[in-house]
């Protein structure tokens, strides 16, 4: 870890070893990266440590599973999500961090604005916007996206028992976070797109957007039955 960082970076990666060395280089000082390595086929976790990163292997397959594992591993007080294939820009996490860490917020997000056409397909901004309208009517959500790039205390993630391994972990956080009484605020993070060589797991298809809906309405179907 680097001595003076104040903040874990989670990346859940799956054969990203393309994006990591241009993404890992763009991290700004006080975070300390740990790449998790959710079944890569393509050298993702030697890449990741060549260019200084911590790495956590996670068997299970899921950006739940990948994610939780980051955070269980991480040490700092602090702890950063984001995407690990180029897609956003770490030098625009310290803002983020900075809300929380000064008491502003307990959730930081970055709402997504696409730096070119293309970025981010139709089927996927439109599954987002759905998402985003059924936790503002069901439970108040302030911000408009379900956010890939977010920051918070640690022990209080930990502490949310976010329990979906799969694509529909942030759904879940974001919505026991609001029912919790948590401060969300978003910010503008610019999107990117993808480094050559990789492919989404969400986005880049209407078969992925397609099972990261089914893994979503999962998670709609569990609230409707608690709240019922």
């Amino acid at each position: 870890m680097e001595e003076s960082a104040v903040c874990d970076l989670v990346l859940p990666c799956r054969d990203e070893a393309g994006a990591l060395p241009a993404l890992l280089a763009e991290v700004p000082h006080g975070f300390a990266v740990i790449v998790v390595d959710n079944g890569s086929t393509d050298g993702t976790a030697g890449v990741a440590r060549a260019c200084g990163a911590r790495v956590v292997t996670e068997p299970r397959p899921g950006y739940g599973a990948a994610v939780h594992a980051g955070v269980e591993a991480a040490t700092s007080e602090w702890v950063a999500v984001m995407d690990g294939d180029g897609s956003f820009d770490p030098a625009e996490l310290p803002q983020l961090l900075a809300a929380v860490t000064s008491g502003r917020c307990d959730l930081a997000l970055g709402r997504r604005r696409p730096v070119a056409r293309g970025v981010w397909p139709w089927h996927a901004r439109a599954g987002n916007a759905a998402v985003v309208w059924w936790l503002r009517r069901s439970v108040g959500f302030p911000v408009h996206d379900l956010a890939p790039m977010r920051v918070c205390r640690r022990r209080d993630l930990l502490d949310l028992a976010v329990a979906d391994r799969r694509f529909g972990y942030p759904l879940e956080l974001l919505r026991k976070a609001t029912l919790a009484g948590w401060r969300l605020t978003e910010y503008d993070v610019s999107y990117r797109p993808r480094a050559a060589g990789t492919t989404s797991k969400v986005s880049g298809s209407l078969r992925g957007t397609t099972r990261t809906a089914r893994d979503f309405w999962k998670v709609l179907a569990t609230a409707e039955v608690e709240t019922s």
